[in-house]
């Protein structure tokens, strides 16, 4: 048989429902779930707990081991991790936003990549120096600017290159078409 869990939990069932319910995030949700259904007295061991909310009991384990050391502020704070260190430093960065801001600007990306290298030392990749200047600064160079389509004028001399109606195709009224079948 199981060990039951003796886990002191200070908040009261009826705000642990209460936080349950306005709870948005399904990780959170999770989480205080099982000190719901421990404080109520519904669940009482790791291994029901385990089942119940299809967790590994290791990760109900380390929750509660969270919630020991940091309460329920610790236990509900969304976990960000790291990623990676951006590429080009804020320095060099503030330098192109200046740069764009004050000047026309530059006519590539290419051109960037070769201002950000000449001037600040920093040497990245095209894809780097397009996702800069798209995502972080939210700016535009000169050369991307979309070009204007002109419409084509339909004349009714020209013929079209798809026919209108099915029966011009020789499919009639009784034959059906190949693609009807599918």
């Amino acid at each position: 048989m199981a060990r039951t869990l003796n886990l002191e939990i200070k908040e009261s069932s009826e705000e642990l429902k209460h936080l349950l319910d306005k709870q948005t995030s399904v990780q959170m949700k999770e989480r205080l779930q099982a000190l719901y259904l421990l404080k109520t007295g519904t669940l009482s061991t790791l291994q029901e707990l385990s089942s119940v909310l299809v967790r590994d009991p290791s990760t109900i384990y380390r929750w509660f081991q969270k919630y020991k050391k940091e309460g329920l502020e610790g236990l509900l704070k969304p976990y960000k991790s790291p990623g990676k260190t951006t590429t080009i430093p804020s320095a060099a960065m503030g330098k192109l936003r200046q740069y764009l801001e004050e000047y026309e600007g530059f006519t590539s990306y290419g051109e960037i990549q070769t201002w950000l290298k000449e001037e600040c030392g920093v040497e990245v990749s095209y894809h780097v120096v397009y996702r800069a200047v798209h995502q972080k600064l939210n700016a535009t160079i000169k050369g991307s600017k979309p070009r204007k389509r002109h419409k084509k004028k339909s004349g009714k001399g020209e013929a079209s290159h798809f026919p209108e109606k099915s029966a011009e195709v020789g499919w009639g009224s009784e034959e059906k078409s190949p693609l009807s079948n599918l």
